[in-house]
Order: C-alpha cells, then sequence, then structure tokens
C-alpha cells in the first residue's frame, strides 16, 4: 500500500478520531465522508504531518511521514484545501506553474516540457481564456479549479483534496471527477477527496472511509453504503415539528421534494400512508387501500379525503 495507516490516534487535545488501521494504493480513489466536526481535515493535516498524530504512525510509500521533510511530502502528495490563501499579483497561470517548483530550485525557469504540460492542464481544466487573468478576477469557481491545476502540475502519486467541488457548478464537478478519475485509472495516481455528498462516492469513488463516533470505518463504497443505511436515505430537514413523515420508496430527489410538499401542506401524522414512485406516479398505500398519483395536487386531494 502506498498509503497506511497504523493504530493512528488524531485530534488536538482530545482525540478525534482513534484506533485507525487502514490505507490505501495507487491507482484507488477513496471518499472520505462524516459530519461536520468529526475530523475530515484533521485527519488530512494529520497525515500531512502538519498536525502532531496522538499515537500511531503514518508510512506513506514505506516511510514514516514523521521522517519526511515539507518538500519531501509534497513530491509524494498534492493537496488542494476548501480555503486556500489566495497568492497576491499572481496570474491563473503562475498559479499552476508553482505545482511545478517542487522539482526546481526557486531561481530555475521551467522548461519547455514543462510548459506545456501546464498549458495542458489549463486547457483541461477549461481555463484557457482566463489564464492571464489575476487570481482575484477570477469566480470561486475558476479559482478552485485553478488551485486543482496547481495540484496535477505537482505530478506527485497521490492526491488529497479536501471539498473539491464545493464551489463549482454541475459542469465544472464533473470535468474534475472525469479529471481525477483519469488520473486515477490511466496514470495510477491515488486521490483521496473529502465530501458530504456521498451520491459521489456511488458513481466515482472506489473507496470510502466514513468517520462516525470517533472511528473510521474503510472499505469497499458499495458494501459500507448497503452497510449504512442512514447515508442513503438521509434525515430530511424538519420545520414543522407537528408533522410525521410517512414511508416514501423513491430515488432520493423526488423522496426529497414529496416530503417537502407534505411538510408544507400537512401538519399532522402521515406515518400511517406509504408511498412509491412508479416511474411516472405514486402509489399511495392506506391499509388495503390503494391509490395511483400522477402529480402533488392528486396527492393533496386523496390525503384530504382521507382525513
Amino acid at each position: 500500500m502506498f498509503l497506511e495507516l497504523k493504530n493512528t490516534a488524531i485530534g488536538y487535545q482530545t482525540t478525534l478520531i482513534k484506533e485507525v488501521n487502514t490505507g490505501l494504493s495507487l491507482g484507488e480513489i477513496c471518499l472520505l465522508i462524516g459530519n461536520n466536526g468529526v475530523g475530515k481535515t484533521t485527519l488530512i493535516k494529520s497525515i500531512l504531518n502538519q498536525i502532531e498524530l496522538l499515537n500511531g504512525e503514518v508510512i506513506l510509500n514505506g516511510n514514516s511521514t514523521k521522517t519526511l521533510s515539507s518538500r519531501e511530502m509534497a513530491k509524494q502528495i498534492a493537496v488542494v484545501f476548501a480555503k486556500s490563501q489566495i497568492p497576491a499579483n499572481y496570474t491563473l497561470r503562475d498559479l499552476i506553474s508553482f505545482g511545478k517548483y517542487i522539482h526546481y530550485p526557486y531561481y530555475f525557469e521551467l522548461s519547455e516540457t514543462d510548459q506545456q504540460e501546464v498549458e495542458e492542464i489549463i486547457e483541461s481544466l477549461n481555463l484557457t481564456q482566463y489564464s492571464d487573468f489575476q487570481l482575484t478576477q477570477l469566480s470561486d469557481g475558476n479559482l478552485q479549479k485553478a488551485f486543482i491545476g496547481r495540484a496535477l502540475a505537482q505530478n506527485s502519486p497521490m492526491i488529497i483534496l479536501d471539498e473539491p467541488t464545493t464551489h463549482l457548478d454541475e459542469e465544472n464537478k464533473i470535468i474534475i471527477l472525469k479529471l481525477l478519475r483519469n488520473l486515477a485509472q490511466e496514470h495510477h495516481k491515488l486521490i483521496l477527496f473529502s465530501s458530504h455528498d456521498w451520491r459521489l462516492a456511488k458513481e466515482f469513488a472506489n473507496k470510502i472511509w466514513l468517520i462516525n463516533n470517533e472511528k473510521l470505518e474503510a472499505g469497499i463504497t458499495e458494501e459500507i453504503l448497503l452497510k449504512h443505511d442512514e447515508l442513503l436515505n438521509p434525515n430530511l430537514f424538519q420545520l414543522n415539528d407537528g408533522f410525521v413523515a410517512p414511508k416514501i420508496t423513491a430515488p432520493y430527489l423526488h423522496k426529497e421534494m414529496l416530503y417537502s410538499f407534505l411538510q408544507k401542506n400537512f401538519q399532522k401524522k402521515l406515518s400511517h400512508l406509504q408511498f412509491e414512485f412508479k416511474l411516472s406516479f405514486w402509489v399511495i398505500s392506506n391499509g388495503d387501500i390503494q391509490k395511483k398519483c400522477y402529480s402533488f395536487e392528486e396527492i393533496s386531494a386523496f390525503i384530504k379525503k382521507l382525513h
């Protein structure tokens, strides 16, 4: 394995994650998930040796990270944090080029090969038209892509990204995810990224690290999702204290929309009802009674008739 965590405990004064024993190999894509405050960013910084471990060790390419300098770490791992400091008076091309300088003394100029690779990265991220823009002129989304470009230019065997798609719209999110997947599959890179969106895992990651109750559960994506129903069926946002939801069987988006509609329109318990989405219509079950509805208006009328 390229990355190993051995009996690792992570935190500051108090432990956030304990007894971690897991690892990842080159060519794998791992999604790091967990609620706010459970230690996702702390775990990343601990792997990078930016925060001292409370116990255990992290092994990177056969070496303890405690023995590696910052420059040696950078040659092994490229990093993109959710909130990165913006260098003053630099262009987008400058920022991406910085990724190459871990391989050079600071006073060297980039070779033609490296300059060409920087231009190819800019093009792959659909940023060509912004190449000479000052970083302060970029949108949050394009700035995030530029920092990802810097990590790609670093050409390290592992890339760690902390919430990499936060500021991106769907089109740019897909561009980044496809690019990272290509790096893992075609160029044998190890990708570890954190996100609140478990749906990325099902389509994109082959491993999951799930942080819960001070433990890190690691495994194949599909196996972790099957063991944790709360990931596939998260609690929906509840405003109405008097509302008790029915059982809803549907794709996530349809489920969320129906839940929203029912909560806004019915201040009562609906737990005796069951809703199931069937391609183009809903089937509502109330004991032995079943009703087929093609719209939320029909659903509303049926529930009102029952009460």
